[in-house]
């Protein structure tokens, strides 16, 4: 199988319990048809091969980029402008996604940036609680409770054609020490790499937006 045609099938078959947890809605964008149907177009535009590439990790999707479009750090409006994949999806920019493209486009753009890389996710599905996004780290039970998927998902994203050597981690914080932790716990991983949060650099840091592009890419190379 071609990496797009695995990780189709790996989407839509994850899932958990709507009720997995009191208060925490389960964000599933992947039982969305026409989230399946975008997830589609752009793996076969960019992961049609079996080619090998490096993982870079997420925290999970947010309710304005991948848990709409299904796609990690991809909001509607770069789908359809830098991806070249029309959708009738609200176009709502969110930010973490206009970061990680204004990175790929310094890197060669998506045709490029797509061959060596895959974008994932800790928690492959998202959260919401009170009507806002609720990260997998967010309570500490939760967190416990959702270790087995996480692991599994995980092993399974491996799967799909990455490389162990390395990984990357988008989140310096929280998102970093758990990675860590379980991977000194599963050993998958030869070397975790922190990396700023895009959310982070866009609320905080915009001001050394360039010089964190080009941090950040310089780190994605060696």
């Amino acid at each position: 199988m071609t990496f797009d045609e695995k990780i189709i099938q790996f989407y839509q078959k994850l899932k958990l319990p709507t009720h997995f947890y009191d208060n925490v809605e389960i964000l599933n964008p992947y039982q969305n048809q026409e989230t399946i149907a975008a997830c589609k177009a752009f793996y076969n535009k960019f992961y049609h091969d079996q080619k090998v590439r490096r993982i870079i990790l997420g925290i999970n999707p947010g309710r304005f980029g991948a848990g709409i479009t299904g796609i990690p750090f991809t909001d509607p409006v770069r789908l359809a402008t830098d991806c070249g994949i029309s959708n009738t999806f609200d176009k709502k920019p969110e930010l973490s996604s206009q970061f990680i493209y204004l990175l790929i486009n310094s890197m060669g753009g998506p045709k490029i940036f797509y061959q060596h890389y895959y974008i994932g996710a800790v928690s492959p599905l998202g959260f919401v609680k009170n009507g806002k996004n609720f990260n997998y780290y967010d309570d500490k039970t939760f967190e416990r409770k959702l270790k087995p998927f996480i692991v599994r998902t995980l092993i399974e994203q491996i799967a799909l054609g990455v490389s162990t050597d390395k990984c990357y981690c988008l989140g310096q914080g929280k998102n970093y020490e758990y990675l860590k932790l379980l991977n000194s716990e599963l050993q998958i991983f030869g070397e975790i790499i922190p990396l700023p949060h895009p959310r982070w650099i866009m609320q905080y840091r915009r001001k050394q937006l360039e010089s964190h592009l080009q941090k950040i890419s310089i780190l994605l190379s060696v």
